[in-house]
């Protein structure tokens, strides 16, 4: 069996969308984009600066951009501030082989974009505020903050809620029809 020249090799890595970046067996990341290796502190950053990255295994080819992120963000976790406590954790790890676990995934996504985007929309309104409006501001922040995440969570919430009836309405359509197929009525 004949081994994919690296021609192939690059080929295949320069239909990934972003930069690539090689994960070696000793561990060792090697930027393409700049021929040197990086650390995990630099692939950190260049997510923070919004940069497309892909990880690959180098043997393999595999792509493993999220266990990199995974590990990322662990190391965030254990080193600072946590931003998950033990019951958000816990309660992902149930979602996990739940009927659930794709919807899960996607909401948590659009509310994570959700806030990354209200946090944008602060920054561009802080830098428009004259000095003295947001010292004013920030003195008032404390009782602000969980005010806005209180209201932020509720919204939430009920959009949670309403994904779940419009979800639980469409099985109880799909299951009526089914019935009505093998000529049984479905009672309400």
């Amino acid at each position: 069996m004949a081994t994919p020249s690296k021609a192939t090799s690059d080929q295949q890595q320069s239909s990934l969308q972003g930069r690539i970046i090689k994960k070696y067996p000793n561990r060792r990341l090697y930027d393409l984009a700049h021929s040197c290796y990086i650390t995990l502190a630099d692939v950190k950053q260049l997510i923070m600066e919004h940069e497309p990255v892909v990880v690959v295994d180098a043997k393999t080819g595999e792509n493993i951009t999220r266990s990199i992120l995974l590990q990322i963000i662990l190391e965030e976790e254990v080193a600072g501030t946590p931003i998950f406590s033990e019951a958000v954790l816990a309660n992902l790890i149930r979602f996990y082989g739940h009927t659930m676990q794709g919807f899960m995934g996607a909401y948590i996504e659009k509310n994570i974009q959700a806030m990354a985007e209200l946090q944008s929309q602060w920054a561009e309104q802080a830098r428009q505020m004259p000095p003295e409006l947001w010292n004013q501001f920030q003195a008032l922040g404390q009782p602000v903050m969980p005010n806005l995440m209180g209201d932020y969570t509720e919204q939430s919430r009920q959009a949670f809620a309403r994904a779940q009836e419009q979800m639980q309405e469409q099985v109880r359509r799909q299951t009526e029809q089914f019935m009505q197929l093998f000529g049984f009525k479905a009672g309400r």
